[in-house]
């Protein structure tokens, strides 16, 4: 639906700290880059519980370049991101990769990689573009509905174990109290 992803932008704008890692992050300049997973997700999930936005564990930048697969590459990025703004917990992963320690077959895209998440709702990403204006894009390759819909589904692409594994490891049923495992 338009205006939930309208909604989902407005809030990303509103947020200082996660707008603020849109704009460092989007000064590297890498192909196909986004910040995923709970980045888009938790600040939905707060603020349809009524919660103060938290500070992230982590803020995964995803980036697909499949003319450079060496891990330190990410490295690299990752270091450029620390000294920018050593603030923010950034983890900086090539998809163009990660299906060879995902075991699954070569992805395509970072949305064909998120395509492969164990949880459909974490599959969204946002990032910036610069026309005249910054400008957020929002990107699933499930959509962003059910995020609205307060639910955590697994996805048949992935293992039941793990799905189960990540809901216990994450806590999100704990802090998010209506959230419903589908």
């Amino acid at each position: 639906m338009i205006e939930r992803r309208k909604q989902i932008i407005q809030w990303l704008e509103e947020d200082k700290y996660r707008y603020q890692a849109l704009l460092i992050a989007e000064s590297l300049n890498l192909p196909q880059w986004m910040l995923a997973a709970g980045f888009v997700r938790n600040l939905v999930w707060d603020k349809l519980h009524a919660l103060n936005s938290r500070q992230l564990n982590d803020i995964d930048l995803i980036y697909f370049d499949a003319d450079n697969l060496d891990p330190e590459i990410d490295k690299h990025y990752q270091s450029q991101l620390n000294a920018k703004a050593p603030e923010y917990p950034w983890s900086v992963k090539n998809q163009a990769r990660m299906h060879l320690k995902n075991q699954d077959r070569a992805y395509h895209s970072c949305i064909d990689a998120m395509s492969y998440w164990p949880e459909k709702e974490t599959a969204v990403a946002a990032s910036i573009s610069r026309a005249a204006q910054p400008q957020i894009e929002l990107y699933s390759p499930f959509g962003c509905e059910r995020l609205f819909e307060l639910t955590v589904s697994h996805n048949p692409i992935k293992s039941k174990l793990l799905f189960e594994q990540r809901l216990k490891s994450k806590k999100w049923l704990t802090h998010y109290s209506q959230l419903i495992v589908i």
